[in-house]
């Protein structure tokens, strides 16, 4: 999918026959923007209106006149006073500002806030807060004409708002969208709607341009929900500050259900009921001021509604959340969960089963230079409107002309893999014109997506979220097709084949309270009979127990073998934490395992992992949390598992699909445990 340098000027070409007068070179964008803070789709509002052509002389005008308007009438904050005198001594004057709205109950007036202008209680007419309700919830970028009229003596501002209109596009014609769809291939619509986003396809790679696009489906799905987390400057909050004016972008930081949802004293739903999406920034400092404000959001993100006082409220606000991951991938794969950066009060297995999707924002390269367009793309503002749109519409119902769910997702999984397909679908074939492979690979990454956020769920919530093995069934050919998540890798952790002598997988609990795999690898030498510990740190307790496995393996390596002498060998064992979860206590009869293989210099069975522990005295413990540890050895690639006897009544509370997994034997001592661990009978 990635995009061919040469196929720039047919995407250019298609977007200004196709699109006529709704089409900008972003590079004017940049330009411009440079020398005038405002959004993007502000600014591409005036360069769709003066510059949409590819008349290089007609676009050099234009240019001027949008940098006049923009001089004339965008209000700089430090130049605030100075406009403020221009309405004065004018008595009306038009500015471009962003105005938010609220009601003065005492004088039973609407007030404006002019943003960069620096007036806050110019009256407005009740008219075009009525016909722009998001005047009150966080306020729009608008042309407003201000009018001046001081009456001395008065309590009121000498400042009014005459006439107010949104930057935004008046009308939509989606017939229209929808045949001009069909001259594009989808590689050259993918490059149309990245080039609108701002973003150049050529440079990007094929994963790059899908996770750019499923930052889009919030815009055109109703109450999706997503995260996406990665390394700072990858453009992660961008696309919901700039992209559109129909979403918000909540600062991280203390926020309140009043202000999110309802407000219960002004009867005033709050920013779910007013923008299409609310994106919060920086989740990490996310914080509610009312204790229950999480489970609200819980709530909404499930169902669509939230109730407050006697009512039950419904909106279709997507929630988006975008933070920064401190450590690398590799470290918080190993020694916590993907969703670590968020607050403490929010790591809940509940909340974050709501989410339908999670973006690796890790492979998302930081935002270079070359990465932004000077190609044509469509106003933003056209975007917006086509994306807002495309959300009265839905092909959730695609995924079943062709395909079928595997059994290892649930109805939240269901659901969320079908609003990310048909949100991919949306933006892909708004006209509704896909086949199978179109289904196919948005079906793909829909499940990958969901499947991140499942196998960061088992790791906070255990067993209860063990079935994250997604695939999907061809109805055609019946075959079934297995989906993994690449920075997961947790396959490859126990090795094919046969390992060398005194090598043993083992699992148990670690220092930090978590299930960890580890690796025993012995080293056995000519000498005296001294024994050596590493890799354990300074965990006193981890080194008893492998203490005590050396000394049974003295004491009863006789009735392991007649020929092998304890004595006339130096023992090296080293303890390698796979996942980095700590050290473990839990390895006396692993360590006596090894010990046993390595003076044997007879390897164990392939893809074994090795279960239970015992005394000093060979009395064997069962397993602690059979069923975290069986989910566990699956996920790392494990085929075999030796189980001792007393963990047989355990085996009910493992689920059936995954106990039939593996190979499984019992033992019902030490020695029998070498002996099946090495697979003689």
């Amino acid at each position: 999918m990635t995009s061919d340098p040469q196929t720039k000027n047919d995407v250019d070409a298609l977007l200004v026959q196709q699109f006529a007068g709704k089409v900008v070179r972003k590079d004017l964008t940049k330009l411009v923007k440079e020398g005038a803070n405002v959004p993007t789709y502000v600014l591409e509002y005036l360069l769709g209106t003066y510059c949409a052509s590819d008349d290089e002389q007609t676009i050099r005008e234009g240019l001027e006149t949008v940098k006049g308007v923009l001089a004339e009438n965008y209000v700089r904050p430090d130049e605030a006073e100075k406009i403020k005198s221009k309405i004065r001594e004018r008595g009306s004057y038009k500015i471009i500002d962003k105005v938010s709205v609220r009601l003065n109950e005492k004088r039973d007036v609407y007030e404006a806030l002019l943003a960069n202008l620096g007036v806050k209680d110019a009256e407005i007419d009740t008219r075009f807060v009525k016909a722009n309700e998001k005047l009150l919830a966080g306020g729009i970028w608008c042309i407003v004409t201000v009018h001046y009229f001081f009456e001395e003596g008065s309590k009121r501002s000498p400042f009014s708002v005459a006439d107010l209109k949104p930057i935004q596009m008046p009308n939509m014609d989606m017939g229209e969208l929808f045949e001009a769809r069909k001259h594009f291939t989808t590689k050259q619509w993918i490059d149309a709607l990245t080039r609108s986003t701002g973003m150049e396809p050529t440079v990007l790679d094929e994963r790059t341009l899908w996770h750019l696009l499923v930052r889009l489906i919030p815009f055109v799905e109703n109450n999706y929900n997503v995260c996406e987390l990665g390394p700072r400057g990858t453009g992660k909050s961008y696309v919901y500050e700039e992209v559109s004016p129909n979403s918000i972008l909540v600062s991280g930081g203390q926020t309140t259900v009043a202000n999110l949802f309802y407000n219960m004293s002004r009867r005033q739903v709050g920013l779910v009921g007013m923008w299409d999406v609310v994106a919060f920034d920086e989740v990490a400092g996310i914080n509610f001021k009312e204790p229950d404000g999480v489970q609200i959001m819980k709530g909404y993100m499930a169902n669509g509604s939230f109730a407050r006082g006697r009512d039950s409220i419904s909106a279709s606000a997507s929630m988006v959340f975008v933070g920064n991951i401190n450590q690398s991938v590799d470290t918080l794969v190993k020694t916590s969960h993907l969703l670590a950066p968020f607050p403490q009060v929010m790591i809940d297995s509940a909340f974050f089963d709501r989410f339908h999707a999670y973006i690796p924002g890790w492979e998302v390269p930081k935002m270079r230079p070359e990465f932004f367009t000077n190609r044509y793309g469509l106003i933003t503002d056209y975007l917006a409107e086509f994306m807002r749109e495309m959300r009265k519409r839905s092909f959730a119902d695609a995924i079943d002309r062709y395909f079928k769910l595997g059994n290892n997702l649930n109805q939240r999984d269901t659901i969320a893999v079908r609003k990310t397909v048909s949100g991919l679908l949306k933006l892909l074939y708004p006209n509704g014109e896909f086949d199978k492979e179109a289904v196919r690979q948005c079906l793909e990454y829909a499940l990958e997506t969901r499947r991140r956020v499942k196998e960061q769920l088992k790791k906070i919530g255990g067993m209860e979220f063990y079935d994250v093995h997604f695939s999907y069934i061809d109805q055609d050919t019946h075959e079934e097709r297995f989906i993994s998540v690449p920075e997961q890798g947790g396959g490859k952790l126990i090795p094919d084949g046969p390992m060398n002598p005194g090598v043993l997988h083992t699992i148990g609990t670690g220092s930090g309270g978590h299930l960890g795999l580890y690796r025993l690898e012995t080293q056995i030498t000519a000498g005296t009979g001294k024994f050596a510990v590493s890799g354990i740190g300074s965990s006193s307790s981890a080194r008893e127990a492998l203490k005590v496995g050396f000394d049974f393996f003295r004491a009863n390596i006789a009735r392991i073998s007649g020929a092998a002498k304890a004595s006339e060998h130096d023992y090296h064992v080293h303890l390698v934490e796979l996942q980095n979860s700590g050290a473990t206590t839990s390895i006396t009869l692993a360590g006596f395992v090894a010990a046993c293989s390595g003076i044997l210099q007879k390897p164990l069975q392939g893809q074994l992992v090795v279960l239970g522990d015992m005394s000093l005295g060979g009395n064997i413990k069962p397993v602690e949390n059979l069923a975290g540890c069986m989910q566990l050895a699956f996920d790392c690639g494990a085929k075999r598992v030796l189980l001792p006897m007393s963990s047989v009544t355990d085996i009910p509370s493992i689920p059936g699909e995954l106990f039939a997994k593996f190979q499984t034997s019992f033992y019902s001592d030490p020695v029998d445990a070498v002996f099946k661990a090495l697979g003689v009978d």
